[in-house]
């Protein structure tokens, strides 16, 4: 579980937050839905997992639509200065480096989590994330100037990264941790990659604006298919 949380968090994350500060989330969120890919094709070569084709034209299905999703599901007028940013070659790399950490997180995982051996996902999300603080506790301690803020710590910044930690790292993170314990690697991976099509309806009701039709396409192909893996 601690090298689990060390490639998964520590290192992924990172990569993860290093892509957004180059691409901006919509074009880094479409290059990381891929890690659903990357899942079910770990899963297949180190865990045996045989999922049917079923499966496999819904997790492709389903990525297809969320990519969709994020690429075209901006308006073409009111878009966010993050996205004018052009896109780097390391870009592009930090962002399936982190898709590729993600999903191999998971694999480490997997076989601790499964039901016959029954560890706990609160504590396995415990020793992830303790591993992961720990890790930035020496990266920071040995690379100061790498690990200097561009901008100070405020409440309000410290507050979100807070409540945005405690939701996707702690509620987040031990559900899917718990999700590990009934199924496998890849159809885990796949539910997991809806996170930017479940987010629409949000972003509606925050915005004040519906998404753009290219959003609720891609939405509905991610749908079917999740249905397709769900009623494999």
């Amino acid at each position: 579980m601690a090298l689990s949380g060390f490639i998964g968090i520590f290192f992924g994350d990172s990569a993860l937050f290093a892509a957004m500060n180059r691409l901006g989330p919509r074009r880094t969120g479409v290059l990381f839905a891929s890690h659903a890919l990357f899942s079910a094709l770990l899963g297949y070569a180190f865990l045996s997992e045989r999922l049917g084709a079923q499966v496999y034209v819904g997790a492709s299905l389903t990525v297809i639509g969320v990519m969709v999703a994020i690429a075209w599901g901006q308006h073409k007028t009111g878009g966010h200065p993050w996205d004018a940013a052009p896109s780097t070659g390391v870009g592009v790399g930090l962002a399936l480096i982190a898709a590729c950490a993600q999903a191999l997180g998971a694999l480490i995982a997997k076989p601790v989590m499964q039901a016959d051996v029954g560890f706990d996902p609160v504590l396995a999300s415990a020793i992830r994330v303790t591993t992961a603080l720990l890790a930035f506790g020496v990266l920071y301690a040995l690379s100061p100037r790498y690990s200097r803020a561009h901008h100070p710590l405020n409440w309000t910044v410290f507050r979100q990264t807070l409540v945005s930690g405690w939701i996707g790292m702690g509620l987040g993170m031990g559900l899917l941790l718990w999700a590990l314990r009934e199924g496998p690697v890849g159809s885990v991976g796949v539910l997991s990659g809806l996170s930017p099509v479940l987010i629409l309806p949000m972003l509606w009701w925050q915005f004040g604006r519906a998404p753009a039709i290219g959003a609720w396409l891609g939405a509905g192909l991610a749908v079917a298919g999740t249905a397709l893996v769900i009623a494999r």
